[in-house]
């Protein structure tokens, strides 16, 4: 089993929920039509899935994820949209689903939670109908940046890459996104960037005490942690840069994203 680096916390699940399809799949949407069968691999609580959901209906769409946790959030959301979404469990290096089932395959903040990426893009693409679309948007962590400079948030930096590749996993994504579609023996693609940027007062308040939270209280706090790569009061260091971060008045901070468009 893969380990995620930042599980589902309160923390997480905030930065999560701010995700749509229009901040974080719009190199998807133009693609999408009424009609199409959608899976969202890593659906988290869900709000991509569901406005993907809306741009395909009444085509089906599933939504998975590794963990039930953020599950029963995701089916509450549906269901107050009123719209048709079915989520549930999977793996996604074994899909539970026939060859060519589906026309789209979407999975965001995915491939750089993964051991093997490469298996992982296999498996999608081998239950993507021939023409459909895979569809992968990753971040960069190497490629984030801010202001104003500050020693703790460049600790955060290493740190996060540190745990990150403890536990086998790739938070530099973002630029090996068509390398690794190329090992898996996928040719037609197209490959983009994206970015996220919080400068406004709500915005730096928001993203600061997100993550003020996680390097305190976390799957990201408890793998540093255990696995000896930095102590409680060096998190409580970095929880109190980040909340600096969020208090400046002048502050910044841009996050790049790789993304892949890949027809099957």
């Amino acid at each position: 089993m893969d380990t995620y680096t930042h599980g589902h916390a309160e923390p997480v699940l905030q930065s999560h929920r701010w995700r749509t399809a229009e901040n974080s799949a719009a190199y998807l949407l133009p693609h999408l039509r009424p009609g199409l069968d959608l899976l969202d691999v890593g659906c988290g609580p869900g709000t991509i899935t569901v406005d993907l959901a809306r741009r395909v209906a009444p085509g089906r769409v599933l939504g998975l994820d590794v963990s039930a946790d953020p599950l029963g959030e995701a089916r509450d959301l549906a269901g107050r949209e009123g719209v048709a979404v079915t989520f549930a469990v999977g793996d996604v290096y074994a899909l539970d689903l026939p060859d060519d089932s589906v026309d789209v395959v979407h999975a965001h903040q995915v491939l750089q939670h993964l051991t093997d990426p490469v298996a992982a893009l296999r498996e999608m693409a081998r239950v993507c109908r021939p023409g459909g679309l895979l569809a992968v948007r990753d971040v960069d962590y190497a490629a984030t940046c801010w202001f104003p400079a500050d020693a703790g948030l460049d600790r955060w930096l290493e740190l996060y890459h540190s745990v990150a590749r403890a536990n086998g996993a790739e938070p530099d994504a973002g630029r090996r996104l068509l390398s690794w579609a190329h090992a898996a023996g996928l040719r037609d693609t197209t490959a983009t960037t994206g970015s996220w940027c919080y400068a406004s007062p709500a915005e730096r308040e928001w993203w600061g005490r997100s993550w003020a939270g996680r390097a305190t209280a976390s799957a990201f706090a408890e793998q540093a942690l255990g696995y000896g790569l930095a102590t409680r009061d060096e998190l409580e260091e970095l929880a109190a840069a980040w909340l600096r971060w969020a208090a400046a008045d002048d502050g910044w901070l841009a996050m790049l994203h790789g993304e892949l468009l890949v027809r099957v």
